[in-house]
Order: structure tokens, then C-alpha cells, then sequence
């Protein structure tokens, strides 16, 4: 379902958060940039009225640049003046000289986490907004992603035992700068977001170079909405063929009758064995996953034996058209027999795409 339009005037505080009523408490993710202070403030006007959860704030330090220290003793002290306790998160442990952003997503996504944890909340909601969605969807579609992809980022998802949601993502984010300035809140200005080093940076600028030519953050938006209806009728149509294959899983293998794969619509087929794979060792890669999931396909129609492995799983299908992917044995060197041959362990297999 698409999130409604927000009001091009003003952000109302219920249309962001009111679908949060129910839950425990809230930790907001505050980094002291305009999209978090924005919703920072939308929060702490929404929890005035009564029977509202608690809400909670914590900053990520990255330690990064010399300003981040004192970024996160500003954002402590409007949190002071808003009434919302917050904590200050420090990285703990080395940094890396290399993948530096993504290493410190996932520091922070870690710490944010943990502190929603150990303080009790059910929720951790981050500022990502409309902008975001447009960068996050156009990087994707330059990888070559497929509609699960292009539908961009959930405005919901579970993370361990908590929710991680992201309500802002249908408001621009020129609508949350005028939310921090009409409230008077002076907000942090990261140089990192100009630093065309990183790959969001450069994503930032293709927007706006799409943008002068007529791809609004609005079209972004209405395609990541069609994207995800599409992906969930896809979701819902792969369930719908498991159910013929008379699928029976453990904890370290997947067997069932694969003939009616055969004439299966290829996506779904794919789907499948993306899913099966991605349960009993890594997510494949889709440009590795789709020849492989092709040439299944086209083993069972002919009544052919085939195995591969992919993601760290064997894929082994028998004429009869009984398909078992398992979890694949570690590999073994070659060892000498008393006669002198050598002997593998590993058995033969068709295709190798995971080496």
C-alpha cells in the first residue's frame, strides 16, 4: 500500500507516527542532520498527548571526523530540551581503512540495536526519506537489481526481535530542512554527503541530473510502490507453486518433486531455488542464480540428471525428478591411496558456479 502525499505545507506529527500507537517504545535513530531532528521533533509533539510509548534517542559516533563528538553532545542537548533521554553510542573496536561507509552502517545499525534492547523498545525508526528512496533505487537499477531491488527500501522490517522502520519515506527531504528551521533547530551539516568518493554521493547527483530532466522524487516513489505490489504477487505466486512440489525441509537440506517446474514460469523457478539456497547457506548472487536456475529448468523438462553448487549448497536433481539441495560437504584435499592413485572426495558436479 502507498503512503499517502504529505501535506506540502507542514508535517503533521499523527500521519508519521500514529501507526507506531501500539508499540512498547521508540528509539530514534539521530545522527543531528535535518531528517533525524526532523523526526525527532515530530515525536516528542506526538508523545505529549496521552497513552503514547516512550520515546528514546541515540547517536552513533563514528568518530570519524573531529566534529562527530561534539554533533552528538548537540543532539543530547535538544533531546535534554525536548525531554527524550538519550544516549550517546561510541564505535568500539578498530576502523577500517577500506568500505568505510558500509562498515559503519552496519557498526551503527549494530549499537542502535543493542541499546533498543537493552532499554526495552519494540521499534527503531530511522529518518531515510523520499530522497534516500530515489538514491537507494537508481543505485540498485545500475547493478542490474530485479524488482524486489527496484522496490527500494521497507518501510517496515523485523531486525532480530524489533522492528526497524523508516516513516519518512514518502516526504521529501526539502519538507524535513523546513521542519528543523520552523522549529528553530540548527542542524549538522555532514561533509561526507558531498564526498564524491562515496558511492551515495555520486547516486545524489544523478537524482538531481535526473531531476532537470523530468524524474521527480514523487516518480521514484510511485515506482518503488508499483515494484513492491509486483514483487509480493511474485512472492505470493512462488508460494503457490511450493505447495505442488510437496516440499519437506531440515535444518541442512530441501527435497522435493520438481517436475512441475518444468513448464513453471522462469521467475519463479528462480525464486525457488534463490530462497532454498539463501535458507541453508549464502544468498547467491541473481547473474550467478539465473543460468543455473535456467539449466534446472530446462534438466527436469528433458527427464535429465543435474548437479551444481552454488551459495555454499549442492543442487543435485535425479532423472525422476526428484530435486534435494543440501548444505555442501567442506571441501577435501586430495589425499594418496596405498596404491599410489589419487582419490577426490568432492563428487563431480555439472556446473561450479560458486568457485
Amino acid at each position: 500500500m502507498s503512503a499517502p502525499a504529505p501535506d506540502t505545507a507542514r508535517l503533521d506529527a499523527g500521519d508519521i507516527l500514529d501507526p507506531f500507537q501500539k508499540a512498547s517504545g521508540l528509539l530514534i535513530a539521530v545522527s543531528g542532520g535535518p531528517d533525524s531532528l526532523a523526526l525527532l521533533a515530530l515525536a516528542a509533539e506526538w508523545a505529549r498527548a496521552e497513552g503514547r510509548p516512550s520515546i528514546h534517542a541515540a547517536t552513533f559516533d563514528h568518530g570519524f571526523r573531529p566534529e562527530s563528538a561534539a554533533e552528538a553532545r548537540l543532539v543530547a542537548e535538544i533531546c535534554q530540551n525536548f525531554g527524550i533521554p538519550h544516549a550517546t553510542l561510541p564505535w568500539r573496536g578498530p576502523k577500517p581503512a577500506t568500505r568505510i561507509q558500509e562498515s559503519a552502517r552496519a557498526r551503527r545499525y549494530q549499537a542502535l540495536l543493542d541499546h533498543a534492547a537493552a532499554i526495552g523498545v519494540s521499534h527503531l525508526l530511522t529518518a531515510h526519506h523520499a530522497d534516500d528512496q530515489a538514491e537507494t533505487i537508481l543505485f540498485r537499477l545500475m547493478r542490474g537489481s530485479g524488482i524486489a531491488g527496484l522496490a527500494g527500501m521497507q518501510a517496515s522490517r523485523p531486525r532480530g526481535r524489533l522492528i526497524h522502520a523508516r516513516p519518512l519515506l514518502h516526504v521529501p527531504k526539502t519538507m524535513l530542512i523546513e521542519a528543523c528551521r520552523t522549529r528553530g533547530l540548527s542542524f549538522v551539516d555532514d561533509p561526507s554527503n558531498r564526498d564524491p568518493r562515496f558511492a551515495r554521493t555520486r547516486m545524489r547527483e544523478l537524482t538531481k541530473t535526473l531531476s532537470d530532466g523530468g524524474m521527480e522524487t514523487t516518480d521514484w516513489a510511485r515506482l518503488a510502490v508499483r515494484a513492491r505490489r509486483a514483487d509480493d504477487a511474485l512472492a505470493a505466486a512462488t508460494l503457490q507453486l511450493a505447495e505442488t512440489l510437496h516440499v519437506r525441509r531440515t535444518t541442512d537440506r530441501t527435497d522435493c518433486d520438481a517436475r512441475p517446474l518444468a513448464g513453471a514460469p522462469g521467475e519463479l523457478v528462480l525464486r525457488l531455488l534463490v530462497g532454498e539456497i539463501a535458507r541453508l547457506g549464502q544468498a547467491p548472487r541473481l547473474e550467478r542464480a539465473e543460468p543455473l536456475a535456467d539449466l534446472l529448468q530446462q534438466r527436469i523438462a528433458t527427464g535429465s540428471a543435474f548437479r551444481a553448487t552454488l551459495g555454499g549448497t549442492l543442487i543435485d536433481l535425479r532423472p525422476d525428478g526428484h530435486l534435494r539441495i543440501g548444505r555442501e560437504r567442506p571441501r577435501q584435499t586430495r589425499v594418496k591411496r596405498a596404491s599410489g592413485r589419487d582419490k577426490t572426495a568432492e563428487p563431480h558436479c555439472d556446473v561450479h558456479d560458486d568457485e
